[in-house]
């Protein structure tokens, strides 16, 4: 299995309390979201070992917010949650990276595409 991919230059405001991405939902979110992004970024960056840039500055991005959901561990999948976190460039972006790499996630990693289904099937809590 893949490493999440290291973060540097995160900034985090000390107002927001943040979620613990260790927890084992929030780990397996985050792990299945760098998955996505670095083949995405493989297939159409061609990048090798790693993420470009944009993609890393995606990440970023996209570990704050993961850190900053009210749901917390009762997180649903971003597809159906309530809450749209993401700034509207942000979902066009996420939209791309998961219509490239999901079918490819199948093949690469079929463990962590049935569990990020299954995920799926979960209800969103009330806000």
């Amino acid at each position: 299995m893949t490493e999440p991919a290291t973060l540097t230059g995160v900034t985090r405001p000390a107002a927001k309390a943040k979620n613990d991405l260790a927890a084992t939902r929030l780990a397996r979110e985050w792990q299945t979201m760098t998955v996505m992004v670095r083949i995405y970024c493989r297939d159409r960056h061609h990048t090798v070992g790693g993420v470009c840039a944009e993609c890393e500055q995606f990440l970023n991005y996209a570990i704050g917010r993961l850190e900053r959901c009210h749901f917390g561990l009762e997180k649903p999948t971003c597809a159906k949650c309530p809450v749209h976190c993401y700034q509207r460039e942000r979902r066009e972006q996420v939209r791309t990276i998961m219509i490239n790499a999901g079918p490819r996630m199948l093949w690469e990693h079929p463990l962590m595409s049935l569990r990020h289904w299954m995920d799926g099937l979960r209800k969103a809590p009330a806000r």
